[in-house]
């Protein structure tokens, strides 16, 4: 068996304690083994020893992103997402983009929902070490009624396209659950609210009532359920249906905040898409309509998340990577920075959202995000303090080691690609050529 003492390196655990200075760091296999100063580790034939010099290094869990979309291949665009995307194309795409992931100090991820039902083959491929990427748990598609979910007329009436699954009724619903456990989710989610084109805002599209069917069906199973939720009664009800993460949980009013703080229910806002879109949305060339959808949430919705962490409710950290605005590899440490920021949380809360608390949504609770014994060894180590800067979190040039299930992972950027043949959507122009436009 393999074994890397790390030592002399300036401890950050996970559980919110100060950081430990000139500590060790055993790991023999996939485990930590132990954590302490000045470790007395022997040589023996049974063996061998790495040694890694921490000193004036900061030595921390690898970071757990608890909301990606690993299938989707970044679209600028819903019709790129829905009618630009074949599954051999899509699953090759997936294998190269979670390297990426992985090299951005992600250790474990949460992908909550895909195309063509490949997060859980890739997951298994990880497991397999056929495809080199964090420890994974998977969803499939996520469950939709006819009315939709965020990509409005283009999601069927019934049936599969894009990352959805269109239910009718209760029998289908049920046979929905059923199948996607069978296919190997780890999870069902539902797109509890969704956009149409003739409303603004996302309206609530299921009923308590449904959402307990999906929720009892997927129980019964041993399986979670996870559910999108832009409104505060799609919040209340997913709670009162027995849904076990709430996605987004925008808008908040007290009785659904009641509600999570009652069943420390844990929430994942998901804030890093639209603080991106906010501040950097410009000079990535989004429009205003598309800012204008989120406008107020990152206030408005924070403040009462604020309460129910305080209260004692979890909140989880997901960079939403999988779109043109949060690309894979440069964006997951975001969401520690989005808590600081705009929740008023310490940067050592932050971490323990983006690391221990980050492990329940793999519902992994004890098992990784944790610098301690018996933890899997899944560390990250990093020039500078991060319990004073969070943003060096999202640096990767300041990373120096990553190991992964006790591995060391290569940090060398991965390679550039080109784009596949029909991957983005074309069009003749970007407005229309009128005389106007054409002679003056």
């Amino acid at each position: 068996m393999h074994a890397v003492l790390i030592s002399g390196g300036n401890v950050i655990d996970g559980t919110g304690s100060q950081p430990q200075p000139n500590t060790d760091v055993l790991i023999e296999g996939d485990r930590i083994v132990a954590v302490g100063k000045n470790l007395v580790v022997e040589k023996s034939s049974e063996r061998e020893i790495r040694r890694v010099d921490a000193t004036g290094l900061t030595v921390m869990p690898g970071l757990i992103d608890a909301h990606t979309h690993i299938t989707l291949g970044e679209p600028r665009t819903n019709d790129e997402l829905f009618l630009h995307r074949d599954p051999a194309t899509a699953a090759i795409l997936a294998a190269y983009n979670v390297r990426k992931v992985l090299r951005a100090g992600v250790t474990s991820m949460f992908d909550v929902d895909g195309i063509f039902n490949i997060g859980p083959a890739l997951r298994d491929s990880i497991k397999a070490g056929v495809v080199e990427g964090p420890t994974m748990k998977s969803g499939s598609y996520a469950l939709m009624t006819a009315v939709g979910g965020t990509a409005g007329k283009l999601i069927p009436d019934s049936g599969t396209a894009g990352y959805a699954e269109v239910v009718r009724n209760k029998e289908e619903t049920v046979l929905a659950v059923r199948r996607q456990v069978k296919d190997g989710a780890d999870c069902i989610k539902i797109h509890v609210t969704g956009l149409i084109p003739t409303r603004s805002g996302e309206i609530q599209v299921w009923t308590r009532e449904e959402l307990k069917v999906v929720c009892d069906t997927a129980h019964d199973l041993g399986v979670r359920v996870t559910a999108h939720c832009r409104g505060d009664k799609a919040t209340l009800d997913s709670v009162m249906a027995g849904v076990d993460i709430i996605w987004h949980a925008s808008f908040l009013g007290d009785a659904s905040l009641e509600a999570i703080i009652d069943k420390k229910v844990p929430v994942g806002p998901v804030f890093t898409f639209l603080a991106n879109l906010s501040e950097f949305g410009h000079k990535a060339g989004a429009t205003s309509s598309a800012k204008s959808i989120f406008a107020g949430e990152l206030e408005n919705t924070g403040a009462k998340l604020r309460q129910a962490y305080d209260a004692g409710v979890k909140l989880l950290c997901g960079s939403e990577s999988g779109f043109s605005m949060t690309p894979y590899g440069h964006w997951h440490a975001r969401e520690m920075e989005v808590f600081v920021k705009h929740l008023g949380m310490t940067p050592l809360q932050a971490i323990t959202c983006g690391t221990k608390d980050n492990a329940v949504a793999l519902d992994e609770d004890g098992e990784t995000g944790c610098i301690a014994a018996g933890y899997r060894a899944d560390v990250l180590v990093l020039d500078g303090d991060p319990s004073k800067d969070i943003s060096l979190l999202g640096d990767k040039n300041l990373f120096r080691h990553l190991f992964c299930r006790g591995k060391n992972i290569d940090l060398s950027p991965v390679e550039p690609r080109a784009m596949l043949r029909g991957e983005q959507a074309s069009g003749w122009s970007d407005v229309a050529l009128t005389r106007e436009i054409a002679y003056s």
